[in-house]
């Protein structure tokens, strides 16, 4: 049994606030990535080459860079841009929003590629029959793409999520209170970093561990209808 030295609680309390970190962040990522992947698709040319750019300039930065680019050169602008609007007083950038919406814009990019393919995978027999029922490019998107997509989206989807959840660990270095900070000052104060380092790694494994078995369900539900009619 692992000896936590009264430490348990406060890594409790990091790994709930990851868990709100990865929750947040997939929320952020999911809007980008059907926005990138519907701009990626559109006839303008315009949003398709915003759409490539951020997709390339993302995918070409480490994480990690990123993170640190967000948390402190983003603080740098915003207070020289203060003073410019008459806000003298130093501002602080919330580590949580720096890390919410840099995990979040990340995986954005991901996302657009996961949601691209997804939507290419769908018949455009249907879409075609859609609008020739008089449906709108939004009926038709909600009702006959998106349903499909889903069911396209979900394998590579949840490898993102399985990704996304490990890079939270991240958010450590900018000062946010999840389990890995959370392990750390443990680890400084009681000098046993092997113990709680575990502790977080296991936390991780279970986390994941929960998520897959959720996602093969989701698969799984997506497909029932499939394999029926392949049967």
């Amino acid at each position: 049994m692992l000896n936590l030295q009264g430490y348990g609680p406060s890594i409790l309390e990091g790994t709930i606030l990851s868990l709100e970190v990865s929750i947040a962040s997939l929320g952020i990522a999911m809007l980008l990535g059907i926005i990138g992947a519907l701009s990626k698709l559109s006839n303008s040319k315009p949003l398709r080459l915003v759409a490539q750019l951020y997709t390339t300039i993302i995918r070409g930065i480490p994480d990690l860079v990123l993170m640190l680019l967000v948390f402190f050169g983003g603080q740098v602008f915003i207070n020289q841009i203060g003073p410019l609007v008459g806000y003298d007083e130093y501002i602080d950038i919330n580590p949580f929003i720096a890390g919410v919406s840099t995990i979040g814009f990340i995986f954005g990019a991901y996302m657009t590629e996961t949601f691209r393919g997804a939507i290419l995978a769908v018949s455009k027999g249907q879409l075609e029959a859609g609008s020739a029922y008089g449906m709108s490019n939004f009926l038709v998107f909600r009702r006959i793409t998106l349903p499909q997509m889903i069911r396209h989206a979900l394998p590579a989807f949840g490898n993102n999520w399985l990704v996304l959840i490990k890079t939270t660990a991240l958010v450590s270095i900018i000062g946010l209170d999840d389990m890995v900070r959370k392990a750390g000052l443990a680890a400084g104060a009681t000098r046993k970093p092997f113990t709680f380092y575990l502790v977080v790694a296991i936390n991780y494994l279970i986390i994941t561990t929960v998520s897959i078995y959720l996602l093969k369900y989701l698969e799984k539900r997506y497909s029932v209808g499939v394999r029926e009619a392949s049967d």
